[in-house]
């Protein structure tokens, strides 16, 4: 029989033996005598907790429930069957209600297993097909219809699509994706029906990894949960001790019941495990999937944060940082300019130009009479405009560069940038800079570590050191260690570790050795099951930086929430104790006085499923300004790109 299932059917008949008791000494009708009734309604409670204990002992672990079993099995003995009963209600009503509490604690991780995508449509020669998910290939072309789940990762065909993602990564609202951006499976089509190639098949997707990560996160045990059952054991003789003294100075055993009345069952053993589920459920809810409650524990008493560069405090890639305008142009349409002639290259950068201007609404042209000079860049027509994009060489020759273009050049002179010069017409209009950005919310989040207790903040990259300088410049960073191999990494981590707990956050394969090293790894993204996703602790499920700071406040006040939760409930069953060994408190008042102090606890120990504040973190959508000819800003939204500010 199902544990929960025997706990349920164990409280209704001890429930309904107390009722069918009390009615019979009510009526006076003694055909069978309330006390009878009462102690065969107690025998199974008691019967069950005596194999459980049993059971526990022989793969050596003894908890607090033992002290349930003494004070059922005294209670009988001394004849006091109405207190036996109460212990019983008690005991299995405490254990249905932590069912209850840990079910709901579980219910955000189980909504992500429940909804896991099932099958697919693919398209073929033979029209449409449905099919299940693990007969998708990479390659396959499928159609996700309105309001279903995209299957499998990966790469949008169509002009766009609007996804909502909010069960993922926990982003409110659905956003809306351009043709050949990336797709997770799992997240909802919340717009009209489209077609996608996959790009992984099911079982290498985001949601099948994700889902691997909540079996583990439901079957890890915290530390803490662990301390709190060897505690336990020392409470059992502490409770023998003062039962055996109340009886020997007052020659009454009843005193002695009491006592071991009033101690079961533990906080101890109720506060903790529901308080880190707890923590785990609403950790969830943020985009946050920590692997079960010892990672969630470690978390809480980081102390050093160490962050990958590439991909993690910057966005990784080519993006758009700044616009230097000639006199008299207008920035966003030389980026609408640049974007329509680099529609015919295939360069990586070509994506990020065109991507850029997309997600900025501008509509582009269609060029004509295109030819690539390998190396260097494009030259066409685009709109009737002879239109020349790349490197300088390329568009200016051995021309000197225009006035207004000087500072520009002289500011990212040693920078790791790439600068794409435009020429219309012959004549040099703009100069767009490329280079890996910082993350929009990478400041706020190295803040809210500091704010959360974290006092060392290391950045760790492969990168040579002028690069991770510019960029340690303008965070507030305690150390910078570049040009570090992934075997530099390890050490650096192992070296910190030494020193105090250490978090290390990463994204890339390079990143999964030092994040197993550390004593928690986070990694960014869960994109299928790379190998950082796989050794971390804790994945953030978004593309933000954010939800790092928010995992440490979530892990902390969890923490903070089950130990105030044990010392209360202990020191309210303390004061219980002494009242029941002076004789203030009978066995009877005393079970019912335990009951009330565990349902507090468990009441208390469920506030780690709320937010913890009036305002919470809000996700942010980047924007970047274009200044135009008048000198009015043209706002240009993204989903991710960093803001790049046009220069005149």
């Amino acid at each position: 029989m199902n544990e929960s299932v025997l706990r349920r059917a164990l409280l209704i008949i001890a429930v309904l033996g107390l009722a069918v008791g009390l009615g019979v000494w009510r009526s006076g009708f003694d055909f069978v005598p309330q006390d009878a009734i009462w102690t065969a309604a107690t025998l199974p409670v008691v019967v069950t907790l005596a194999v459980s204990i049993l059971r526990d002992f022989w793969i050596g672990r003894i908890g607090v429930d033992a002290i349930a079993l003494v004070s059922m099995s005294a209670a009988l003995l001394l004849g006091q069957p109405l207190a036996a009963i109460v212990v019983a209600i008690m005991y299995a009503g405490g254990t249905v209600l932590e069912d209850l509490a840990r079910g709901r604690a579980e219910r955000n991780l189980k909504a992500l297993t429940d909804r896991a995508p099932r099958v697919a449509h693919r398209k073929s020669a033979r029209g449409t097909e449905t099919v299940p998910i693990d007969q998708v290939a990479v390659g396959d072309e499928l159609l996700v219809r309105a309001g279903e789940l995209l299957p499998v990762d990966g790469i949008l065909i169509d002009a766009s699509a609007r996804l909502d993602e909010s069960t993922v990564t926990g982003e409110p609202l659905p956003g809306l994706r351009s043709a050949g951006d990336a797709l997770r499976s799992g997240t909802v089509n919340a717009g009209e029906a489209f077609v996608m190639r996959a790009s992984a098949i099911a079982d290498r997707s985001t949601y099948a990894a994700i889902m691997r990560m909540v079996a583990a996160a439901q079957t890890a045990k915290a530390p803490f949960v662990r301390l709190a059952d060897r505690f336990a054991l020392l409470l059992l003789p502490v409770t023998l001790l003062v039962a055996g003294i109340a009886w020997r100075l007052s020659d009454d055993p009843i005193r002695a019941l009491a006592v071991l009345v009033v101690a079961t069952p533990c906080p101890l053993i109720l506060a903790a495990p529901v308080a880190f589920i707890g923590g785990v459920s609403r950790a969830a809810r943020a985009g946050i999937l920590m692997k079960g409650s010892t990672a969630l524990e470690a978390l809480s008493q980081i102390r050093t944060a160490i962050f990958d560069k590439t991909g993690t405090l910057t966005l990784g890639g080519a993006e758009l940082i700044e616009i230097d305008v000639a006199p008299g142009q207008d920035a966003a349409e030389l980026l609408r300019l640049l974007a329509s002639l680099e529609q015919a290259s295939h360069h990586v950068l070509a994506d990020s130009i065109v991507r850029t201007a997309r997600r900025g609404n501008l509509a582009l042209s269609q060029p004509r009479d295109v030819r690539e000079h390998r190396g260097e860049g494009l030259r066409g027509r685009v709109d009737r405009m002879s239109i020349a994009a790349g490197s300088r060489s390329l568009v200016l020759g051995d021309e000197p560069l225009p006035r207004w273009a000087e500072i520009g050049e002289e500011r990212h002179r040693n920078a790791q940038v790439l600068r794409v010069f435009l020429a219309l017409d012959g004549e040099l209009a703009g100069i767009f800079t490329f280079g890996d950005a910082i993350r929009e919310d990478a400041r706020d989040t190295l803040c809210g570590l500091r704010s959360g207790g974290v006092a060392r903040i290391v950045m760790l990259t492969g990168d040579e050191g002028s690069a991770a300088e510019n960029i340690s410049a303008s965070l507030d960073l305690d150390a910078v260690i570049a040009d570090a191999t992934p075997a530099d990494k390890v050490a650096t981590v192992a070296a910190e570790k030494t020193i105090a707990p250490t978090m290390m956050v990463g994204d890339g394969i390079n990143d999964a050795p030092a994040l197993a090293a550390a004593t928690v790894g986070v990694a960014m993204g869960a994109r299928g099951g790379t190998a950082s996703s796989e050794a971390a602790d804790v994945v953030v499920l978004t593309e933000r930086l954010q939800p790092v700071a928010e995992a440490l406040r979530i892990a902390r006040r969890t923490r903070r929430i089950a130990l105030q939760s044990i010392i209360v409930g202990l020191a309210l069953s303390g004061a219980a104790m002494v009242a029941a060994a002076m004789g203030h408190i009978t066995p009877v008042a005393g079970a019912l006085l335990q009951e009330g102090i565990d349902v507090a606890v468990i009441l208390n120990a469920l506030r780690t499923l709320g937010d913890g504040r009036s305002v919470g973190i809000r996700s942010k959508r980047s924007e970047s300004h274009v200044t135009g000819k008048s000198g009015g800003l043209h706002q240009m939204r993204h989903d991710q790109p960093p803001a790049f500010r046009p220069k005149r």
